[in-house]
């Protein structure tokens, strides 16, 4: 396929992987810490992707939601002392705001959740952003270059990666998502990888700086 061509059609399936991730983590990845009540957050976690869940638990934890339970938990039951109410368990004395031993091990499992949940975050806005750039790199810089040097491209690639973000995006089990946004790094990988090589057979000065960028745009996405 004529080089020109070839890399249109490989825009075309990567603006629309583009698209398929923004639209996917959009909603997930703000600007400010959401403000949302415990229900819309329940609501949210239950309808995107699995991987919007790992901070399902944080989110419900709120300081409100905690007074709230504390205050049930104190609270006797018809018929009942505190310290039955309580439990045996709880019998032994402690000091104000001394944290119970259940709620420490709550406060564990949420920490080790949250950076799971950042860790993706910044693995798909690194995915992200390396799309957008690489699509500006070949629609401003290569597009214009391939008129007067015709390169052998292909979009073999660059259809496969729109449909691993396809199927990503439609994930809700937590494993499987995961894999899909691994698959998807290793796909944008070797898109860039192979653009650079297939530049590098060709001897060109015009395309120095395009070879120059695509290195930056690599280094970016595999920085951990």
């Amino acid at each position: 396929m004529a080089g020109r061509a070839a890399l249109l059609v490989s825009i075309g399936h990567q603006a629309g992987a583009l698209h398929t991730l923004q639209a996917t983590a959009a909603p997930h990845l703000p600007c400010s810490p959401p403000q949302t009540s415990h229900t819309q957050t329940f609501s949210a976690s239950r309808s995107g992707p699995a991987w919007h869940s790992l901070g399902e638990e944080a989110e419900v934890s709120e300081p409100g939601g905690v007074q709230e339970l504390e205050e049930e938990r104190k609270a006797p039951g018809p018929g009942k002392s505190p310290k039955e109410e309580q439990g045996i368990g709880d019998l032994s004395p402690r000091s104000p705001g001394e944290p119970r031993p259940e709620r420490l091990a709550q406060t564990a499992v949420v920490r080790r959740e949250t950076l799971r949940e950042m860790a993706l975050r910044s693995k798909m806005s690194r995915l992200i952003e390396a799309t957008s750039q690489l699509l500006q790199v070949e629609q401003t810089l290569l597009l214009p270059v391939l008129q007067e040097h015709p390169l052998p491209l292909h979009p073999k690639d660059s259809i496969e990666f729109r449909n691993i973000c396809s199927h990503m995006a439609l994930q809700r089990e937590e494993q499987q998502f995961e894999r899909d946004l691994h698959e998807a790094h290793q796909c944008l990988k070797t898109i860039i990888e192979k653009l650079i090589c297939s530049l590098a057979v060709f001897p060109s000065d015009s395309y120095i700086p395009v070879r120059s960028i695509l290195r930056q745009i690599l280094q970016n996405l595999l920085t951990m």
